[in-house]
C-alpha cells in the first residue's frame, strides 16, 4: 500500500510538470510559426487587425458622443482592415532594410533610426493610408489629394509627438522580428487618432 501511494503521489507531483513543459513546447512552436517561418504574414495580418481595432475604438467614441447614430459602421472598419494589411508589408520590409542599413545598437544608432523613420516612413505611411481609404471610399485622384492637404500636416505634427518615444523602444531593446507587431499595436492606439482625422468631417449614412 504505501508503494501504490507514493507512485501515485510521484504521478500527481510529475504531470503539472509536464504540463507545464507541453504548455511551453505549445507557445515555442506558436513563436517559431508566427514570427520565423511566417512573419511577413503575421506582420501583414496584425497590422490590419490593429488598423481595424483603432477604428472600432474611435467609433465606440463617436457613438458615445452621439457623433454615430449607430455603434460600428463595419464598411469602415473593413475598409481600415484591408488599407493596415496592405501597409503591413511596407513595414516589414521597411523595418528589415533599416536594420541591415543601420546594425548597431546606441545612441547614436537609435536617433538616426527615429531620423528616418520621421522624415520617410511617416509621411509615407500617412500618404499611403489617405490615398488607399480614398481609393476604397471611391473617391477620386483629385479628392483623395485635396484632402491630403486638408489633414496631413495636422497628421504628421500628431505623428511626431507620438512616434519617436516609441520608436526609441523600439529600435533600442527589441529585436528586429518583434519590431513589426510592436509597432502595430503602438499603432492601434495611434491609430484612434488617425481614424478622427480620416473621418471627423464625414457624415455617418
Amino acid at each position: 500500500m504505501f508503494a501504490i501511494r507514493c507512485f501515485k503521489t510521484g504521478i500527481k507531483q510529475i504531470s503539472p510538470l509536464k504540463l507545464q513543459m507541453r504548455k511551453e513546447s505549445m507557445f515555442h512552436r506558436g513563436v517559431t510559426f508566427f514570427f520565423k517561418k511566417n512573419l511577413f504574414l503575421t506582420n501583414s495580418l496584425t497590422s490590419g487587425v490593429c488598423m481595424a481595432l483603432g477604428d472600432l475604438i474611435q467609433q465606440e467614441f463617436e457613438f458615445q458622443t452621439k457623433v454615430l447614430p449607430e455603434r460600428y459602421d463595419w464598411g469602415r472598419i473593413a475598409r481600415m482592415f484591408t488599407v493596415g494589411t496592405a501597409m503591413g508589408p511596407l513595414h516589414h520590409f521597411y523595418y528589415d532594410y533599416l536594420d541591415k542599413l543601420l546594425p548597431k545598437v546606441n545612441l547614436k544608432t537609435v536617433f538616426l533610426k527615429i531620423g528616418c523613420d520621421q522624415a520617410f516612413a511617416s509621411p509615407v505611411t500617412l500618404i499611403t493610408f489617405f490615398y488607399g481609404m480614398g481609393y476604397l471610399e471611391q473617391k477620386t485622384l483629385r479628392e483623395s489629394t485635396e484632402e491630403i492637404k486638408k489633414k496631413l500636416l495636422y497628421a504628421y505634427v500628431g505623428d511626431c509627438m507620438y512616434w519617436p518615444p516609441v520608436q526609441f523602444i523600439n529600435f533600442y531593446f527589441l529585436p528586429t522580428h518583434y519590431r513589426v507587431v510592436y509597432i502595430n499595436v503602438a499603432t492601434m492606439i495611434f491609430n484612434i487618432f488617425l481614424s478622427f482625422m480620416k473621418h471627423y468631417d464625414q457624415k455617418s449614412h
